[in-house]
């Protein structure tokens, strides 16, 4: 995975703003479950309203899939091709690596391994390559410089070309949808 430059910025010890942190995100994983698929946590907030106080590095912590009840996560993620995956995507230990509990049910998991649903509205950006958007009733290609709002909703990403799509999401808690 590419690894991603960040800029966070806060107050110096004189109250002034500046830059606080100027560096690569560190805290990456390949998903377990899925050969090649990469996530970069940026920033994780855990409270609303955030906390905008101190220079703590709220991004290292262990990755979960979710955001905590009332938090936000900023992360890019890396899909790569489904060509390129020589073994079939592990969906359970995908999300199990990631600590969710919304894993595909069987019947979502016979459209595609990875489809689910998070407790969460997700504005993700398309910043290099391009990827379908499975949903249970139709998909939607989305290519770069698009953007979406998945908002819990059931949904798989499917990288039918021939380079790793990289999005960059925001995950904000919100209410699980009703039926």
């Amino acid at each position: 995975m590419k690894k991603i430059k960040r800029f966070v910025t806060g107050l110096n010890d004189e109250g002034k703003a500046t830059v606080i942190y100027d560096d690569y995100a560190e805290n990456i994983m390949e998903i377990g479950g899925w050969p090649g698929a990469y996530v970069s946590e940026l920033w994780v907030t855990n409270e609303t309203p955030v906390n905008n106080d101190g220079r703590e590095d709220r991004a290292a912590r262990p990755i979960r899939h979710d955001p905590t009840p009332g938090g936000s996560i900023f992360r890019v993620v890396e899909i790569p091709p489904e060509k390129d995956v020589q073994v079939e995507i592990d969906a359970s230990a995908a999300f199990e690596s990631m600590g969710s509990h919304n894993k595909p049910s069987d019947e979502d998991a016979a459209k595609h391994a990875s489809m689910h649903f998070t407790n969460s509205v997700d504005y993700l950006v398309v910043i290099s390559g391009e990827m379908h958007m499975l949903m249970e009733e139709g998909e939607v290609l989305i290519k770069q410089g698009d953007c979406i709002v998945q908002k819990g909703t059931i949904h798989a990403w499917v990288n039918r070309s021939d380079v790793p799509c990289v999005l960059a999401a925001v995950l904000i808690d919100a209410k699980p949808l009703s039926d």
